[in-house]
């Protein structure tokens, strides 16, 4: 990542978009400290409850990931442990932080299932990660995280490989935390739309366009985020085919000078080989592009 900052109000829902590759997930592990080498932080700050995390010794972290920050990852049925069954997982999640008795322990557990609208809970406790659709792995994995009452919850593409019916119930999950701070990590901007109240657009590592959700998608400023939303079904203009965006997301070890996006935009010019800095577009919206050095939109 380069030069990425964004803020987070607590219990909002930000969504971070964009394509395979443009570092969205990298931006949660960096939260959690949870880069492996040789990734690292070189500089900057990851403030939380006004504390920078990355000045945190290790004991002190730790107490919080898990607790105050959690992850819910991308593949559920890798995040479980196929060998245990998911009400002792997610017990253990709770054990960390907490002291509960035996049949303390599976109250909690059996409601927080409840919660996250597993069927049967009581039943369910007692089951494997195999014999479990998709839908109610995720389920389990949210519900871990939520186990402890974090106050940021990151979930990272929390949709993916699941039906469209299936989708519909997890994002009415997400929804109903309303206590809890949400960052949402995707590719799908019809999910962003229908559940976030700000929206952070990546490409390569860098932040294209920022702002109100409702904002950046109905005025949107950058040609990547124009081309993502044409690119989505629902999304795109009424009448128009479907947009494919020429190109690739380039190689982090062979990144294009200036815009990034550049190669891959209709609109590119010689001031692109220079990197755009982030334009005021509107009420707390952000763009990086030279075209909006020069727009006169209201």
């Amino acid at each position: 990542m380069d030069g990425v900052s964004f803020t987070l109000g607590a219990r909002r829902r930000l969504g971070v978009v964009g394509e395979s590759g443009s570092g969205k997930s990298i931006a949660a592990m960096s939260i959690l400290r949870l880069l492996e080498a040789p990734g690292r932080i070189e500089r900057g700050e990851i403030l939380f409850r006004g504390r920078d995390l990355r000045a945190l010794g290790d004991r002190e972290f730790l107490a919080l990931r898990g607790r105050d920050l959690c992850l819910v990852f991308q593949d559920p049925m890798s995040a479980l442990n196929p060998v245990y069954r998911v009400g002792r997982q997610v017990g253990e999640q709770i054990l960390a932080h907490r002291k509960l008795s035996k049949a303390a322990l599976r109250s909690e557990v059996v409601e927080l299932f409840r919660q996250v609208g597993i069927p049967d809970p009581d039943r369910r406790f007692d089951e494997y990660p195999h014999n479990l659709s998709g839908g109610m792995r995720q389920r389990v994995v949210i519900a871990m995280a939520m186990a402890n009452k974090p106050d940021l919850l990151i979930l990272d593409e929390p949709t993916t490989a699941l039906d469209v019916t299936i989708q519909a119930q997890i994002l009415d999950v997400i929804r109903g935390l309303t206590d809890t701070t949400v960052m949402l990590i995707t590719h799908d901007f019809g999910v962003v739309r229908e559940i976030c109240d700000e929206v952070v657009v990546m490409y390569a590592g860098q932040v294209m366009e920022q702002g109100p959700m409702e904002e950046v998608t109905a005025r949107p400023r950058h040609p990547y985020t124009r081309a993502l939303l044409a690119s989505m079904p629902g999304l795109a203009e009424r009448g128009k085919p479907l947009f494919a965006i020429p190109g690739t997301v380039p190689s982090p070890f062979d990144l294009p000078p200036g815009c990034r996006f550049a190669p891959r935009c209709s609109h590119a010019s010689e001031r692109c080989s220079r990197r755009p800095p982030l334009f005021a577009a509107g009420s707390g919206h952000l763009s990086a592009c030279w075209l909006q050095e020069t727009s006169t939109d209201e």
